[in-house]
């Protein structure tokens, strides 16, 4: 390749790139002119600037750019009975409104219900894991009480003493009753 080959390549794609570079600049700001603006005076008198119409409290009089396109409201026509009858038979009927006491307490009573059922449903799971952990550790004891392994245990006074015959046997009495209970 000679000299200039190579210096003109370079230049080629720097063409390239420019024209290119100029075609997104001209599409942003197609984009941006594009994207409606909307100039009015709200009620304080300030002006205020928007991408969206003015709510429809501000008169028409008070709207001072709009965008391209958009039309200023037309007036409305004056209604004459017949339409306004007809309009009326057309608009949706507001729901009526419970006002029997007895309904409105079932009604209360039902929601309280189904509130409770959702928490007791939440709760079961953790209740049934504990009882399963009560019921577990209540028969290791009994097991222990049973084998004849040495049980001591601290009493009030913070002293520790060894439970005797009769003192196991009310142990296993109440270790029995609580499995009974915890492990139905």
């Amino acid at each position: 390749m000679t000299r200039s080959a190579l210096t003109a390549r370079p230049l080629v794609l720097l063409a390239r790139l420019g024209r290119l570079g100029l075609c997104l600049t001209l599409a942003a700001t197609a984009t941006a002119a594009s994207a409606a603006q909307w100039k009015w005076k709200d009620a304080e008198g300030r002006i205020q600037y928007s991408d969206r119409p003015p709510p429809s409290s501000v008169a028409d009089g008070d709207i001072l750019e709009r965008p391209r396109g958009s039309k200023p409201k037309a007036a409305a026509p004056a209604p004459d009975a017949s339409s306004a009858d007809a309009a009326k038979a057309s608009a949706p009927k507001p729901a009526l409104k419970a006002t029997d006491p007895q309904l409105e307490a079932k009604k209360r009573k039902a929601d309280e219900e189904a509130a409770k059922a959702k928490a007791k449903a939440a709760e079961d799971p953790k209740q049934a894991q504990a009882r399963a952990e009560s019921c577990q550790r209540a028969r290791s004891y009994e097991k222990s009480l049973n084998d004849g392994m040495r049980i001591s245990r601290t009493n009030a006074k913070g002293e520790r003493e060894v439970l005797d015959d009769a003192g196991r046997a009310s142990e296993l009495a109440r270790t029995r009753e609580i499995i009974s209970t915890s492990c139905s």
